[in-house]
């Protein structure tokens, strides 16, 4: 089968069966009630995401890039479709099955870090073992792996306040891998940092993606970011309106509807 890269949107298929799919949404919609008309944050998303990818969700702000991420990361439930992670329709579980899901298969990347201030970098790196009741000892000894994997090894003991925005993110960066996740999401990661931090840290995570075997998704619209990504899907709108890479990798049929209106005053923050 020939490259489908540049092919109209009816010709990328969204269901290959040669490469088993991380995530897989099928006419992903999410709207939001508002006076004056819904907004449609995401609309009629269908894409399929290889395993062992670093993927980067590109758009503007306000383009649909962070309720994407939280409908595939089961914070938010969709309107319409339906989300698979790892085989598993996670947009049907109840809430009761979804805590223990995000625990052990999904790793939350925020721009802000997220990290609490009155904790160390370990213990912020141990909050998640804690939740899945790690063993003590090999929750050391994972602590002290993932704070060496992301160069901070020694600066174990010191507080956010104690660390630089490039080593809060990387502190982020080893919290989300603490429980072995199969999925790594993550929203304007570099967003706090300057170019040469954020280049560092989008370099960090390709590494890891490899040496861990996760899929990433990272949202950014910082171009000089997306060389380092092995494919790209573009969202305008709350619509797939572009991407890239070979047939396997990812692909997304792109729904007919019509275009979306800019978002009104008041419309919550997509």
């Amino acid at each position: 089968m020939g490259d489908l890269r540049f092919a109209p949107p009816e010709l990328r298929l969204s269901d290959d069966p040669r490469v088993p799919a991380m995530v897989e949404t099928r006419e992903l919609s999410r709207d939001y009630p508002m006076p004056g008309g819904a907004v449609h944050a995401v609309s009629d998303v269908s894409v399929r995401v290889g395993r062992g990818q670093l993927v980067a969700l590109r758009g503007r702000s306000g383009s649909g890039k962070t309720t994407f991420l939280s409908l595939v990361g089961a914070l938010d439930r969709p309107t319409r479709g339906s989300v698979s992670v790892d085989g598993l329709v996670v947009s049907d579980l109840p809430e009761s099955q979804l805590i223990g899901f995000r625990r052990r298969k999904i790793g939350f990347i925020f721009q802000a870090f997220g990290l609490m201030p009155i904790l160390s970098a370990a213990e912020n790196v141990e909050v998640p073992l804690r939740l899945v009741r790690t063993e003590p000892r090999e929750r050391d000894r994972r602590i002290h792996e993932l704070l060496e994997m992301v160069g901070l090894g020694g600066r174990a003991n010191h507080r956010p306040h104690e660390l630089s925005g490039g080593e809060q993110q990387r502190v982020a960066i080893a919290r989300a891998l603490a429980n072995r996740p199969d999925l790594l999401l993550a929203d304007e990661p570099t967003g706090q940092l300057d170019s040469q931090t954020g280049r560092s840290i989008m370099s960090l995570l390709q590494q890891l993606v490899r040496s861990e075997g996760v899929t990433a998704i990272v949202a950014t619209h910082d171009p000089t970011l997306i060389d380092l990504a092995d494919r790209v899907i573009e969202l305008r709108d709350g619509r797939v309106v572009g991407g890239d890479g070979p047939m396997g990798a990812v692909h997304f049929v792109q729904s007919g509807a019509p275009e979306v209106p800019g978002r009104p005053s008041g419309a919550p923050d997509r």
